[in-house]
């Protein structure tokens, strides 16, 4: 998940910050989030492993921990209350029955769907992608409900502020290495005990 965000945008989009908010990586209904320090993102400034609508804070120096063992010493967390990395909602999205529908457009070689909410101190443009595969994780599921596919883009504008945001979800075919180690650690540890 990355987000530009442009500052005096209606000047240029030359004043720019890039974020990368968070590397989600999931293994059927487990998930392995890292939330990559700001400065710099090749280090995880945490690790989260996720379940359902709970989480548990991991050591992101440790990729050997048992995830079964480790939620039964460690108090979970709601998901609902994480201001860190992916950040998930039960809420709608603002002013989202005053929502008008747009033609579908391509961006990346993918066709999406598009929508738009323009109010008087926001403009934002949504976009989701059609497709059937679900997965364990949502911005935003009302949405993706109505518009059957996955939400994977949201422009936003402050007009006030004149600032411009873009939150991207870029889904990946492979795992971050330090996720990976984690599954296939556990993957071994429940087949060990399962001899």
């Amino acid at each position: 998940m990355i987000s530009n965000i442009y500052f005096d945008a209606s000047k240029g989009l030359e004043k720019l910050q890039s974020f990368h908010l968070s590397k989600i990586n999931y293994s059927g209904d487990t998930i392995i989030e890292l939330v990559p320090d700001f400065t710099f993102p090749e280090i995880n400034q945490s690790l989260h492993y996720i379940k359902d609508s709970i989480y548990y804070s991991l050591d992101p120096q440790n990729n050997a921990v048992i995830l079964s063992e480790m939620t039964k010493t460690q108090n979970p967390l709601s998901i609902w209350n994480k201001k860190e990395g992916a950040v998930f909602s039960m809420e709608e999205i603002p002013n989202y029955q005053n929502r008008r529908n747009l033609s579908d457009t391509i961006l990346f070689k993918k066709k999406y769907k598009r929508f738009e909410i323009n109010s008087p101190w926001s403009y934002t443009r949504f976009y989701i992608y059609q497709t059937d595969t679900i997965l364990p994780y949502s911005l935003y599921k009302h949405a993706e409900n109505d518009y059957g596919g996955r939400l994977e883009r949201i422009d936003s504008y402050n007009k006030k502020e004149d600032i411009f945001v873009t939150l991207q979800l870029i889904p990946r075919k492979s795992w971050d290495d330090t996720a990976k180690e984690l599954f296939e650690f556990n993957h071994f540890v429940k087949n060990r005990k399962n001899e």
